[in-house]
């Protein structure tokens, strides 16, 4: 017990080390490269003066800070569903919630729903993406109420979201080529554009989330053990399937709001911390898949804008590519079944 203890420490200290690395390199590099002990300099005595100084402050940080969050609360939003399905291939967005943000997004610039105005501002686009992925999440929770089949909610949410794809499709064929142009374009999801304003409200609406899901560690460890297992713990149920799924909804569309969709993090991730740790203990797990998330997420985006500079890369498009062999690669590795 102590050696595994000593093991998952060494794991957590490493991947917090990489996690620095990361961080420094994502502002360090772009367009305008800015050496390292100039980057160090700058962060700690906040200097805002120089040409560097504002590119750090103003536009690198703010996006390095939020993809590093937004890849953590997918990851969760990963694990937390995994476990509630039992199934190592559900992500985030299998239950429609990415499909609804996208429909209402293409309905506000496909469709005109903008109330008249001339541009529409970022932000209104992200308050536009939440409330369609609120109003899937709200539809999958009236129906796990009265459906207690895990599958059965899985395939509803499915079904939903190919509803949506299908609205969204219309949409796309009777609108104009310079909006199905923008519409694409938010589709391939991004991180750039972030400001520190949307930066504190993805922070402050996303941090609870976490906090409740490690919070929830116990009753999740029971749950994987089985229903009846849980009941026999004292776990309410009904109410822990609500909360999974108002969690993992959430946070899904917490950054889809913002960022677009953004594939296979919730996927790939939580199989990487599981494989790396070689635990399913989720007091562990959710910390872990946290750290691994944002590594991923950062590092990914760091590719994206930097490999065919100054043009920029779908962010999902680089993660498929970085991921999946990944995670190939540790389940050859280890090979073990999840």
């Amino acid at each position: 017990m102590i050696v595994k203890t000593k093991r998952y420490q060494g794991l957590f200290l490493l991947f917090l080390v990489i996690l620095f690395i990361t961080f420094v390199l994502n502002v360090s590099i772009g367009s305008v490269r800015i050496p390292f002990f100039e980057t160090c300099r700058i962060l700690g005595r906040h200097l805002t003066d120089s040409v560097a100084g504002a590119i750090i402050w103003k536009i690198r940080l703010p996006r390095v800070l939020s993809t590093l969050f937004c890849g953590g609360y997918l990851a969760i939003g990963g694990l937390l569903l995994q476990v509630f399905f039992r199934n190592p291939i559900v992500g985030p967005f299998i239950l429609g919630i990415s499909s609804g943000a996208t429909l209402m997004v293409a309905l506000v610039m496909l469709a005109g729903l903008s109330v008249g105005l001339l541009s529409i501002h970022p932000f209104f686009l992200s308050l536009a993406a939440f409330s369609g992925a609120l109003a899937v999440m709200v539809v999958i929770l009236l129906v796990a109420s009265r459906v207690k089949n895990v599958i059965t909610l899985l395939i509803i949410g499915l079904m939903t979201g190919y509803v949506c794809h299908a609205v969204t499709s219309i949409l796309i064929a009777f609108a104009e080529k310079e909006k199905v142009k923008g519409f694409v374009l938010w589709q391939m999801g991004s991180f750039s554009g972030f400001s520190w304003q949307e930066f504190y409200l993805v922070l402050l609406l996303g941090l609870p989330l976490v906090i409740g899901a490690y919070l929830m560690s116990k009753q999740l460890n029971a749950f994987l053990l089985g229903e009846d297992y849980a009941k026999s713990m004292g776990v309410n149920i009904k109410v822990f399937r609500f909360l999974i799924v108002i969690f993992s909804s959430a946070l899904a569309g917490l950054v889809t709001a913002f960022a677009g969709p953004v594939a296979f993090i919730g996927l790939a991730v939580p199989h990487m911390a599981r494989l790396t740790f070689g635990t399913s203990d989720n007091k562990l797990l959710i910390p872990a898949v946290v750290l691994f998330g944002a590594v991923v997420t950062a590092l990914c985006d760091l590719v994206a804008r930097t490999m065919f500079s100054p043009v920029e890369l779908p962010i999902s498009a680089i993660t498929s590519f970085i991921g999946a062999p990944i995670v190939i690669a540790l389940l050859l590795k280890r090979r073990v079944a999840i």
